[in-house]
């Protein structure tokens, strides 16, 4: 016997299956038994008078008294003669009439008897027959019924990290077990995207995390190399600074999404649309910089939620589109009740099948070059954590080409 085996399969005659065979087994010999009860009594009732009668019709009551009734005898007349001690009896009524009666109740009785007991004593071995036959049915059924079970288990301990990709697919009629099966294949997908995404996102900020320390150690090494100057050494000063403030941000986005994926400490609320036009008001000069025109049109729009996480959500979405945008662009932000926030930009194409992939963190449109005031990557999954963490729903649609390019988030409340 295998160490660690469930103990299901050492003791195969306790569990679902086998309570699932006695309440089957009971059920049907509870409901055999109470037919054959009905059955006895109902015999019994009305046994008699149909062996009475089929007794009386087969040997009627004249075959028994004999040819001659007592009246039919001579009697002598005369002077000599004696008067009977009793008057004659009337036709039909002698003692021979009821003799008749008595055999005919005895054989009654007895015919009754026998029939009864030959009944009884088929009843219950067919009663016996149908128990086995029952509990082997039962068995069976349970067996058939929780056959789904027994798949969705063995594959649920078999599964591992290496493995989601594997599904039950149950080959079943439609009904309750299932839709559990494919409750847990769609269960099975989730965590599977999942597992997918933070090994990425693992492989990403370790990625992420370990480029700025090499770039740091490089400039050291490099810049301390012989004896350098004034000059070279403010210029790896200035290099190790901007690479640390890198490494800052990418780490304060980190912990910034950590937050958000736990969810909201405290609620209160908050007027997005003062929210956005702060985040524009930010992001002012920027966008002059880059002769990118925003364009603000907030309506009234209040919200139960953390006012420091809406306002970085403002900030990350309004900042991307400045960023990722084209000379002479244009950014609009718009908040309302029916439209929740909406920032549309101008900017490079973006293809339909990779849009939902800019939610992810570290994922980049095009790839990394390091250039200075270049994100971290973590704009949009941290805007998408925030959304989720207030009950929100952040989707994203590319624009084509003839419409200038670049995209339109909305955060629908």
């Amino acid at each position: 016997m295998a160490s660690g085996a469930p103990g299901a399969r050492l003791l195969p005659f306790r569990g679902e299956r086998a309570r699932l065979t006695a309440l089957y087994a009971a059920l049907l010999v509870l409901a055999g038994s109470l037919l054959t009860g009905v059955v006895y009594v109902l015999v019994r009732e009305g046994m008699y008078s149909s062996i009475s009668m089929a007794v009386t019709t087969a040997v009627p009551a004249r075959r028994l008294t004999g040819p001659t009734a007592p009246w039919e005898t001579a009697v002598p007349t005369g002077p000599s003669s004696v008067a009977p001690a009793s008057p004659l009896p009337s036709p039909g009524t002698g003692v021979y009439r009821g003799e008749a009666l008595a055999i005919t109740r005895t054989v009654s009785d007895a015919a009754e008897s026998a029939a009864l007991e030959r009944l009884l004593t088929v009843s219950v071995t067919v009663l016996l027959c149908y128990a086995v036959l029952s509990v082997a049915l039962a068995w069976w059924t349970a067996g058939r019924v929780l056959r789904p079970i027994a798949v969705i288990t063995d594959t649920a301990r078999r599964l591992s990290g290496e493995n989601l990709h594997e599904r039950i697919a149950l080959d079943a009629p439609p009904g309750e077990l299932k839709r559990l099966a494919d409750t847990f294949d769609g269960m099975l997908g989730r965590m599977e995207r999942l597992v997918s995404a933070q090994q990425r996102f693992a492989a990403n900020a370790a990625h992420e995390l370990r480029t700025p320390l090499a770039v740091q150690r490089a400039a050291a090494e490099i810049g301390l190399a012989g004896d350098p100057s004034p000059e070279r050494v403010a210029r790896m000063r200035a290099k190790l600074i901007e690479v640390s403030d890198g490494s800052e941000r990418i780490i304060e986005g980190l912990l910034l999404l950590a937050a958000s994926e736990q969810g909201l400490r405290e609620r209160a609320t908050v007027a997005v649309d003062e929210l956005a036009r702060r985040a524009a008001g930010a992001l002012a000069d920027e966008a002059a910089e880059r002769g990118v025109t925003l364009d603000v049109r907030a309506l009234p729009l209040d919200v139960e939620g953390d006012p420091v996480l809406l306002e970085r959500l403002l900030h990350n979405l309004v900042a991307n589109a400045v960023r990722h945008n084209v000379p002479h662009g244009r950014v609009e932000v718009r908040t309302g009740p029916g439209t929740g926030i909406e920032v549309a930009n101008t900017g490079p194409v973006v293809p339909p099948d990779t849009v939902d992939l800019l939610f992810e963190p570290f994922r980049r449109l095009n790839e990394r070059a390091h250039a200075p005031g270049e994100g971290a990557g973590l704009g949009l999954s941290i805007v998408d954590a925030i959304a989720r963490a207030h009950g929100a729903t952040a989707t994203a649609t590319a624009h084509p080409e003839d419409e200038g390019g670049g995209l339109t988030v909305r955060v629908v409340f």
